[in-house]
Parts: C-alpha cells; sequence; structure tokens
C-alpha cells in the first residue's frame, strides 16, 4: 500500500461521509458535502499524480482508483436521486455504465490483462465531477434563496441539462471503453 493508494482509500472514506452530508438536504450540510467532495475530488488527481511521477504506479492502483471514483460519483448521485433532485433513469444508466465498466476492468485483471482508463473516461469523469459541482451549488442557493425565480430555474431547468450531458458522456464513454478494448475482452 504506497502513498498514492492510502490518498485513493481516503478518497472511499471522504465520498461515505460526503454523501451523508449531502442526503442531510440543509444548508451547512450541502456547503460541507460541497467541501468534501471537492477534497475528494482533489486526491483524484493527486493519487494520480503521486503515482506516476514517482514510480508507483500499481495494479492495485489502477482498479482501486477507478472504484473510489465510482463509490464517489454514484453515491452523490444516489444522494441526489433521494433529494428528488435527479431522475432515477438517468441515475441507473450511470450505475449501469459503472458496473459494466468496472465488472470488464476486474475480469480483465482476473485473467493478467489490466484495462486501464481512456482519455474518454477521463473526461466522463472531469464532466461528472464539474456537474455535481454546479448541482451542489444550485442546491447551496436554493436553500439560501427559497422562492428566488433565477435559482428556481436554475434547479428546474439547468439542472436537468447538466445531467443529461452527462447521461450522454457517461454512456457513450462505456462504449468507447467496451470498443477500444474489444480485442483484450475477445481473448477473455
Amino acid at each position: 500500500m504506497n502513498r498514492a493508494n492510502k490518498l485513493t482509500v481516503s478518497r472511499i472514506f471522504l465520498a461515505f461521509v460526503c454523501i451523508g452530508f449531502i442526503a442531510q438536504d440543509t444548508f451547512p450540510f450541502l456547503v460541507g458535502g460541497l467541501i468534501l467532495f471537492i477534497a475528494a475530488s482533489i486526491t483524484d488527481f493527486f493519487d494520480g499524480y503521486i503515482a506516476r511521477h514517482h514510480n508507483m504506479v500499481s495494479d492495485l492502483g489502477k482498479i482501486l482508483d477507478p472504484i473510489a471514483d465510482k463509490i464517489l460519483i454514484v453515491g452523490v448521485f444516489l444522494a441526489f436521486l433521494q433529494l428528488g433532485v435527479v431522475n432515477a433513469w438517468m441515475v441507473s444508466a450511470i450505475m449501469l455504465r459503472e458496473f459494466i465498466v468496472t465488472s470488464v476492468r476486474l475480469y480483465g485483471l482476473n485473467k493478467g490483462a489490466v484495462l486501464e482508463a481512456q482519455m474518454l473516461g477521463k473526461h466522463k469523469t472531469f464532466s461528472q465531477i464539474a456537474g455535481i459541482v454546479a448541482i451542489l451549488l444550485i442546491l447551496i442557493l436554493s436553500k439560501s434563496l427559497r422562492g428566488n425565480a433565477i435559482v428556481n430555474l436554475l434547479r428546474f431547468r439547468l439542472i436537468p441539462v447538466i445531467m443529461c450531458y452527462i447521461v450522454f458522456i457517461t454512456l457513450f464513454s462505456g462504449v468507447s471503453y467496451i470498443w477500444a478494448n474489444r480485442k483484450t475482452i475477445k481473448t477473455f
């Protein structure tokens, strides 16, 4: 367990606390959830940076990092679903993609093949993080400016647009990942 992997494990802990905060749906807890989410997202950058620049890249890290990402991202989307902010089909589509890609990745590892994330997958992760930050900011604004017409417009019009983009890029990156690794997957 190197430093990069320890940072990844800390992201999993932060994810659960963040999800719990968001589920409280009060101004202070949403602000705390936003801070924890940003902190957890920053660890995603630093664990990869440390691993690459200090020669700590490991098969464990290649698998653990995306799993930590999925716990954080899917958990927050489930909290949003509980709050009635996003539609169930959107969260289901995101979860389906994450389950399939992670299953393929873990199966590949079991067979001795490490299937790394593609660049489109990194764009997907960035889009999900940016979208979650935007949604949390809108929720925080809606708690502090109750009844404000602009905030209501953001909540009921912008959040669905953000989520549609996230669902699109998430599914597209999943199809792209499977396609890019099709030859390796065929050998399983």
